[in-house]
């Protein structure tokens, strides 16, 4: 999914919220897919990587070409020093 296509369904969660179409919790589903699916579904070589371990880098998901540049940005983006496993999403 492009951006444009991740804002448009967004948008249209939110005008079908304003028009009483759906309520909170529905628009609060449709956006959380949408993102998700745009921060996952990549082109090319770049890919989603999740981290598995100790905190604070448990969870967190990254966009990279690969395994060890997924590692590099998720110890660049967590304090300390924590072990952890990467893995595509």
């Amino acid at each position: 999914m492009d951006r444009i296509a991740a804002i448009r369904n967004i948008e249209d969660a939110l005008a079908d919220y304003e028009a009483g179409e759906i309520e909170l919790a529905s628009v609060e589903e449709r956006t959380l897919s949408a993102l998700r699916t745009y921060a996952t579904d990549f082109e090319g070589e770049r890919r989603a990587y999740r981290a598995s371990g100790e905190e604070p880098a448990d969870g967190t998901v990254v966009v990279a070409e690969s395994e060890a540049e997924a590692r590099e940005r998720i110890e660049r983006l967590v304090d300390g020093d924590p072990a952890f496993d990467v893995s595509a999403v």
